[in-house]
């Protein structure tokens, strides 16, 4: 089954063709912006980083972190009205549908740039064990922080809890940062020599128009702005990819008991998860063909809880049996807990795989879904992005130690070519799983058996397999 799947990794990497205290409106508060200065009524910064996400936000927080990069004036676009106002999460709001699971790697990154205290104070779930098979009942393995001398695995947190907890942390910093409430419309790179027509100031600088009228300079944008990313559109610069056949619905859901571990049950058209979000309410993203999800989100919530349940347990096919299967104590086989409530709205979201063709190209970097987006079924999307941020924010710093020009091309070369091997690698991991698990023949069966179980017997490679999934370890074993 391992080498199915590295066969899949090989044949996605060669399609890519790899080579070896408070935030403030620009409107409202003009007369407070932090810029390097103004041309012809334009602002200048240092950086724009286009998307106030996620991902976004955590290379503003990790920008402001640093000593090197902390006077460094910063614009931040983005038309969501949220990110201009108070953050004001409540924890006895019913948990919302939309949650990321968080690996040590990337909690260890929250705790540098000191947003990690702030998630603390809100609705989050670690778990150390996590349960994976499939519905022949052949195929299971459970792996255990324990397994690689840890505490954790990883932490299931609402996106709002995880947005709000960066925004909570630039508004306690004096960084030098303000916020377009608008779009990006135009972008216009300017040459590196000064050009007839062009003021010498702005020469080295992208120019950027905004949908309210606005516009502004930058010596490096930043496109963070998701998955249909307008300044990798602007930049011109191609992606590499393909549709799913399926989509994933998520909710919230409620248990009688506290859940405590992340559970996966592989099914005919994809699998389902089941991970822990605080208290006795549990995060369902289920892949499935469109036609099922269209039916699964219109069902009744009475019926959904029904089939979530029949997903889980005694459906599709026979739980494994641990006896049989040699497994005891700590690794025996637990049943997942029943579902009695949804408790939230379901979402249904298309999936697919896109990768840009290029991260940087000259005052423009990619990163988070704006460079990559991948199959949810190891919860990896986020966790990619942040690792763009934390990469990116300390090449930043190394340019300015160096007095380098921070939109120069061979800066952010540098960039993607510390992030797009490993991304690339990642999401080919993640398709080739998701292909090989899209097969539904008895030989395949019988080898999806075969690799639960060398998983299961194999420490080395169960030990492996964890610290590349939790972002401990870089490379994967076979590679």
């Amino acid at each position: 089954m391992n080498r199915i799947v590295a066969r899949r990794v090989i044949a996605t990497i060669h399609a890519f063709k790899v080579p070896t205290r408070g935030l403030t409106s620009a409107q409202q508060n003009s007369e407070n912006k932090e810029k390097l200065g103004s041309v012809n009524g334009n602002d200048q910064y240092d950086i724009a980083i286009v998307g106030g996400g996620m991902v976004g936000m955590a290379l503003a927080c990790a920008l402001s972190s640093s000593p090197l990069t902390k006077k460094l004036s910063v614009a931040i676009i983005d038309s969501n009205p949220a990110l201009g106002k108070e953050v004001n999460v409540k924890n006895d709001d019913l948990p919302d549908p939309r949650v990321s699971t968080v690996t040590p790697a990337s909690i260890s990154f929250f705790k540098d740039i000191g947003a990690w205290q702030y998630v603390m104070q809100h609705r989050h779930a670690y778990f150390d064990a996590m349960q994976v098979w499939d519905y022949t009942g052949l195929g299971y393995t459970r792996y255990t922080a324990s397994d690689v001398d840890a505490d954790i695995l990883g932490c299931v947190v609402e996106n709002k809890v995880l947005h709000s907890s960066l925004l909570s942390c630039l508004q306690n910093t004096d960084f030098q940062k303000i916020i377009y409430p608008s779009r990006l419309t135009k972008m216009v790179v300017q040459p590196n020599t000064p050009t007839k027509g062009i003021d010498s100031s702005c020469s080295r600088m992208a120019k950027l128009e905004l949908s309210d009228g606005q516009s502004l300079f930058a010596k490096l944008v930043v496109g963070a702005d998701g998955g249909k990313s307008h300044v990798r559109e602007l930049a011109r610069i191609k992606t590499t990819g393909w549709n799913y056949s399926q989509n994933a619905i998520v909710c919230t859901v409620k248990h009688t008991v506290e859940n405590h571990c992340a559970w996966q049950r592989f099914l005919p058209s994809g699998p389902i998860a089941l991970l822990p979000i605080g208290d006795e309410f549990s995060n369902i993203v289920w892949t499935m063909i469109p036609k099922e999800a269209t039916e699964r989100k219109s069902m009744s919530e009475d019926d959904f809880v029904k089939a979530v349940n029949h997903a889980l347990h005694d459906g599709y096919g026979p739980n494994p049996q641990s006896n049989s299967l040699g497994y005891s104590g700590d690794y025996s086989w637990e049943v997942p807990p029943k579902v009695v409530e949804l408790a939230s709205e379901r979402m249904v979201f298309p999936l697919s795989l896109k990768h840009a063709n290029e991260y940087a190209v000259n005052r423009v970097v990619l990163i988070g879904d704006a460079a990559h987006t991948v199959h949810p079924l190891a919860g990896q999307g986020v966790n990619l992005g942040f690792g763009d941020a934390c990469a990116l924010s300390k090449i930043i710093a190394d340019g300015i130690a160096v007095g380098a020009d921070l939109g120069e091309l061979s800066l952010l070369k540098k960039y993607e070519a510390e992030r797009k091997p490993a991304n690339i690698m990642m999401t080919a991991i993640l398709d080739g799983f998701q292909k090989a698990y899209s097969v539904d023949l008895g030989p395949f069966n019988v080898l999806r058996a075969a690799a639960f179980q060398a998983v299961q017997y194999i420490s080395p490679l169960k030990r492996n397999i964890i610290s590349y999934a939790t972002g401990q370890q870089k490379w994967p074993l076979f590679f």
